[in-house]
């Protein structure tokens, strides 16, 4: 990797510690609890990163799913749901942060198991564990490509005992505003039509830099996890 690539990718891991460092402020701060509104957790969200981060932007939607809403993919808009004693939750967010003078995206995943149900924190506690599952694999194939990828996180989900409830399982990641220039391209997605390989450059030369997703569902029960960061 050239010095550019390699600075590339320092800010990218400068910008989600921020990023779990925000994530472990809302853990502290008591705000993931039943008895409110996804939309009321969201907006929550929004004023913390705001006063003890300085995140005024956010290269996607802020994303909070609570029982049932679990099992939607990002793109879903299910009704704004009350959080309750026994839910799954969780955050998707996508913080812009300054580093070195200019915008880098985060884009991270957490989940929490509110409740005593066994089957809903085992769920959470697979969800990095998978996640690094998937990782190794795609560490140990120079020549993976998106597809694979995404077969291979369906398969580890199914021998886990669950459903993969992504559509993706992945994407690309980097400047901010990385989204507005390379819209729909099914090359940076980790899912089923890509079948270039990941490590393959983007048209400019760079190194592209990859976030990879794990979505964890149990249809029956209707509850599910999500988590991410990069790959």
């Amino acid at each position: 990797m050239c010095a550019k690539d390699q600075s590339r990718r320092a800010a990218l891991e400068a910008a989600e510690a921020r990023g779990d460092a925000m994530f472990d402020a809302i853990e502290q701060a008591g705000l993931i609890a039943p008895g409110k509104t996804e939309a009321a957790l969201d907006a929550e969200i929004y004023r913390l990163a705001e006063r003890e981060f300085g995140v005024r932007m956010h290269w996607h939607k802020r994303v909070v799913r609570a029982g049932p809403n679990t099992l939607c993919i990002f793109s879903d808009t299910p009704p704004d749901r009350m959080i309750g004693p026994e839910d799954t939750v969780y955050l998707d967010l996508g913080p812009v942060f300054e580093v070195l003078g200019a915008q880098w995206e985060a884009d991270l995943g957490r989940s929490y198991a509110l409740g005593q149900d066994a089957d809903k924190h085992r769920l959470v506690a697979d969800l990095p564990r998978l996640f690094a599952l998937v990782k190794a694999h795609y560490e140990r194939d120079p020549a993976i490509t998106g597809a694979e990828l995404y077969a291979f996180a369906q398969d580890a989900a199914k021998n886990a005992g669950w459903e993969f409830g992504g559509t993706i399982a992945g994407h690309i990641v980097g400047e901010f505003p990385h989204a507005q220039r390379i819209p729909g391209r099914e090359q940076h997605r980790i899912a089923p039509g890509n079948t270039t390989p990941m490590r393959a450059p983007a048209d400019n030369g760079d190194v592209r830099h990859w976030i990879l997703e794990i979505h964890l569902v149990d249809r029956a029960r209707e509850f599910g996890g999500f988590y991410e960061r990069l790959l």
